[in-house]
C-alpha cells in the first residue's frame, strides 16, 4: 500500500511539473537565460583559473621568501580566500595559481622592503572541490574541479544529455555575493556559438531539465520565486 501511495506522489509531483516547467522541445520559465549579474561565485568573483593548481579556501600554501625566515611559513587559506603575509597583511589567494600569489607577494615586498624578492608558493594541502550535476544527464552525481571548466565540459563529464532531457534549459544554481542564485542556459545555443559558453565553478549546482528531473529538484525549482529579472533565492 505505501509502495502504491508513493506511486501515485510521484505521478502527481510529474504532472505539477508539467505544468510548472514548459515542454522539452523548448525553452520556459521565470529563470533567466545567461544574465549579466550571474558572475564567479565568492569568493573567485572576477577571477577565472588560468591553471590547473587554483588555490581555494582551506587549502594550505607555504610561502617561502628565500633568505628571509621570518617572512616564510605555512598558512592556511581563510574563508575570504586570503592568506597574511608579515610586512604586506593580507594577500587574495583563493582563485589563482600558486605563481600568481607567489609574483603579487614579491612586487609587494620589491616595491617597499626587499630589492628583487625571491618568493615561492607551494601548495602543501588542498581541500577537494566538486560541482554537483543533477537532472536529465547519463551520469549524475559529484564531479571534481580543478581548473577552469565551461558547462559544456560539465555537461560532458557527466556523459552528456539523457533521453528526454531539454538541452534549451539547463539551470545553474551558484551562491554569489552570499546569496544563493540561478540562471538559466540554452546548450544548443552554445553548441551553435548564439550564446557563449559560460565557466562553472566549485560548489555550482547544475541540473539539466527533462523528463529524469529527479523528485528533489521539481519540488526545489517548483518553489523558487523566480521572477523575469535575474534575483536570489531563499
Amino acid at each position: 500500500m505505501g509502495q502504491i501511495l508513493e506511486k501515485l506522489l510521484r505521478v502527481a509531483s510529474l504532472a505539477l511539473l508539467a505544468a510548472l516547467i514548459p515542454a522539452c522541445a523548448g525553452r520556459g520559465g521565470d529563470i533567466p537565460y545567461d544574465p549579466p549579474s550571474f558572475v564567479a561565485p565568492d569568493p573567485l568573483a572576477g577571477k577565472l583559473p588560468k591553471l590547473p593548481a587554483v588555490l581555494g579556501p582551506g587549502d594550505v600554501v607555504d610561502v617561502r621568501v628565500y633568505r628571509v625566515d621570518n617572512l616564510s611559513g605555512e598558512q592556511a587559506i581563510d574563508d575570504a580566500g586570503r592568506i597574511k603575509v608579515p610586512l604586506i597583511g593580507a594577500v587574495t589567494a583563493a582563485g589563482k595559481t600558486t605563481d600568481e600569489v607567489g609574483a603579487e607577494i614579491a612586487s609587494s615586498l620589491g616595491a617597499r622592503y626587499l630589492q628583487n624578492p625571491d618568493v615561492q608558493v607551494l601548495l602543501k594541502s588542498s581541500v577537494a572541490r566538486t560541482i554537483t550535476v543533477d537532472g536529465s544527464v547519463v551520469q549524475p552525481g559529484l564531479y571534481p574541479v580543478t581548473g577552469q571548466l565551461s558547462l559544456l565540459q560539465t555537461i560532458a563529464m557527466a556523459r552528456g544529455t539523457a533521453t528526454g532531457a531539454n538541452p534549451r534549459r539547463v539551470v545553474v544554481f551558484r551562491t554569489i555575493e552570499g546569496q544563493r542564485m540561478a540562471a538559466s542556459f540554452d546548450l544548443k545555443s552554445i553548441r551553435k556559438g548564439e550564446m557563449a559558453d559560460p565557466a562553472i565553478y566549485p560548489d555550482d549546482i547544475v541540473v539539466v531539465d527533462g523528463s529524469s528531473l529527479s523528485a528533489t529538484w521539481q519540488l526545489l525549482i517548483q518553489t523558487l520565486p523566480f521572477v523575469a529579472l535575474f534575483q536570489p533565492f531563499r
